[in-house]
């Protein structure tokens, strides 16, 4: 057997690869950015070919780095931007439609008229989600109704419907799977996760035909061989899980009660709640942290859709840095009691207010405010949507813990931990501690972990908890008075460009 493992990340902005060692060290990185389509407001859309041609050529790219031949690939673990969603051929492969991005909002709409006809209650009930079309369920009804023919098609079979992992595996094995894991099902509001199946009273609620759907299967498992003409060899594909799963096992979140936030594009944190589904109270989504041996450990998720995507939006939008690392100088340089705050609600704002007709703003503009400020202000952002989520897990947790104790520390990961001064305002104003790992890429660790594990080449859980590796620990500097009273500016901010009023996220 091989002694290094192939980690595709797929993200929302870039696909990626990693080959990890024996000792799950990163040796070989590729990375390709692709394009981002908004065709009408509120819509987001990738082109399927351009995925799968980056991933194809990052993979190529990190196997070349490593001067090596395949067959001492070992292994393939895959993860992958959630609830993107593809509808393809399954006699061609060739998708029908673009991939309808996560971030997409096109079908607000149908989720609130389902809202208001009394549905919501049941589809969270069994899928831990909102009625939000954030999830897979309602972009697969708008393409089969808005593209000729397609509803028919998949009537009889003809179509096949998956988020990105299954695409890629339909690619990657010539057609011979089409499976996907029992995170990235339980995101397309059509998974019942207490079950542990495909329920067909939400089948038939979104009016998806079950012959569109992929084969779940657990995390670490038998997802099939890479075709040999792709790499040279074939190779077998061993793990796959959603991204932010894939990052919480990356940062051995195995125990309830610990707690995990990984800023890319958006944020996403998620809290172990081991075998218990929590049901929130305060608005977060309950999901399926992962599925081993045939054992679901559910947990507790706050999802934030803008975090890295201001950075970008500073960059592209407003043009006012060259690149993400000029945002630490110029928030260091902005002026220390500015009372400037941004609102990044560019497509509404997630948890704990699920409102995704409310816009963005920037608030507390004065004659002096400069880039600085506002670059301070995006940063900032980002920590205050963490403490919302941050307080609503605490509260949901205690509750279902019957207040036991869980990890005060939140282990951070993604491209955005690489700024010394986002994390520690982020310590600040969460007035909790912060570890930065010394592997940031933890998303594509977990995935690589999960294909390691299930071919023999890296330990089981509890041994590979054990090599999780501190970079940086972070404490508060800010006082507690001078982080409440930042807070409470940024929650009058947010309560400006509410439309939807929440019912509780205190």
């Amino acid at each position: 057997m091989g002694e290094f493992i192939l980690a595709i990340d797929q993200g929302t902005t870039s696909s990626r690869a990693i080959v990890f060692d024996a000792h799950l060290k990163p040796v070989a990185v590729s990375q390709r950015e692709f394009s981002q389509h908004y065709p009408r407001s509120g819509w987001v859309e990738h082109d399927p070919e351009e995925i799968w041609s980056t991933t194809v050529s990052v993979c190529r790219d990190a196997l070349n780095q490593m001067q090596i031949d395949p067959t001492e690939i070992a292994a393939i673990g895959m993860t992958n931007q959630r609830e993107t969603t593809i509808v393809w051929d399954r006699a061609t492969g060739a998708p029908i439609y673009p991939a309808i991005v996560w971030q997409d909002r096109r079908t607000s709409d149908v989720c609130n008229r389902l809202r208001a006809e009394g549905f919501e209650s049941m589809v969270t009930e069994k899928t831990g989600l909102r009625l939000d079309s954030y999830f897979s369920a309602t972009k697969i009804g708008w393409i089969l109704d808005h593209v000729p023919g397609a509803r028919d098609k998949a009537e009889v079979g003809a179509l096949l419907f998956g988020t990105i992992d299954s695409f890629l595996l339909w690619r990657l094995t010539g057609g011979a799977v089409h499976a996907t894991d029992a995170t990235n099902a339980s995101r397309t509001m059509l998974y019942n996760i207490r079950t542990g199946a495909w329920d067909n009273t939400l089948l038939d609620l979104f009016r998806v035909p079950r012959t569109l759907l992929p084969t779940v299967l657990d995390c670490a498992d038998d997802y099939g061989s890479v075709v040999p003409e792709l790499f040279g060899v074939t190779i077998p594909i061993r793990g796959v899980a959603g991204d932010q799963q894939a990052a919480a096992i990356g940062q051995t979140c195995f125990w309830p009660g610990m707690l995990k936030a990984t800023y890319g594009t958006g944020c996403f944190a998620l809290l172990n709640t081991g075998r218990t589904c929590v049901r929130s109270q305060q608005r977060l989504l309950s999901t399926i942290a992962y599925r081993l041996d045939g054992q679901t450990t559910y947990a507790l998720e706050g999802s934030i859709f803008v975090a890295g995507a201001v950075v970008q939006w500073l960059r592209d939008g407003l043009k006012v840095i060259q690149n993400a690392a000029d945002t630490e100088l110029l928030a260091e340089q902005a002026q220390a009691d500015t009372q400037v705050y941004l609102v990044p609600a560019f497509t509404g704002l997630g948890a704990p207010y699920w409102d995704s007709e409310c816009r963005g703003a920037l608030f507390g503009l004065t004659r002096d405010t400069g880039f600085a400020e506002v670059a301070r202000a995006a940063l900032r952002s980002v920590a205050y949507q963490t403490r919302d989520l941050y307080e609503a897990m605490r509260s949901d947790w205690d509750a279902a813990s019957a207040g036991s104790s869980h990890s005060a520390v939140l282990r951070v990961d993604g491209g955005m931990v690489a700024n010394d001064w986002m994390v520690q305002s982020l310590s600040d104003i969460l007035q909790a501690p912060v570890d930065r790992p010394e592997v940031i890429e933890t998303t594509a660790l977990g995935a690589a972990w999960l294909a390691g594990m299930q071919v023999g080449l890296y330990p089981k859980a509890d041994a590979f908890s054990d090599s999780w590796a501190l970079d940086r620990h972070f404490e508060p500097e800010m006082s507690k008075r001078a982080a409440d009273t930042r807070y409470a500016g940024w929650r009058d901010a947010v309560s400006r460009v509410l439309t939807v009023r929440p019912t509780s996220v205190d």
